[in-house]
């Protein structure tokens, strides 16, 4: 009678790397091995496994920490900084770091809070310019 394979035997040699890394992550518990297992994870598991792997740990934890945590990865820009000195240079700084989605939300809610005026104005600002479809 065969005996049932273990889940190691069972696993491909690259998962098995991948597994064994993630173990040492958590063993050390440091920024250096974390930064490292992503290194891994791009080398051992197809894009389908790691975004997997990805949604698996997000949805285990509360969604704040969730979001904050997507946010650091993505690089994304979070909330614009108080403009106190170069509003428009601190304006710009901010865009370049942030995503897709931060543009969108913060450009509308901004033009929103504008008065009539200052929307008509701007509306004119952006109308001057060839849209990029």
């Amino acid at each position: 009678m065969s005996k049932r394979p273990t889940f190691a035997k069972a696993m491909e040699p690259r998962h098995l790397k991948a597994v064994r890394m993630l173990g040492y992550c958590v063993a050390l518990g440091d920024a250096a091995a974390w930064l490292g297992l992503s290194i891994v994870l791009a080398a051992r598991l197809t894009a389908r496994e790691r975004a997997a792997l990805a949604y698996a740990a997000l949805t285990s934890m509360d969604p704040g920490q969730a979001e904050a945590t997507a946010a650091a990865a993505l690089d994304a820009a979070g909330m614009p900084r108080l403009a106190f000195c170069g509003g428009m240079a601190d304006a710009r700084h901010w865009a370049d770091h942030a995503t897709r989605d931060e543009l969108k939300a913060y450009a509308l809610a901004a033009f929103d809070a504008m008065n009539p005026r200052d929307q008509a104005a701007f509306y004119r600002r952006i109308s001057e310019f060839e849209v990029a479809v």
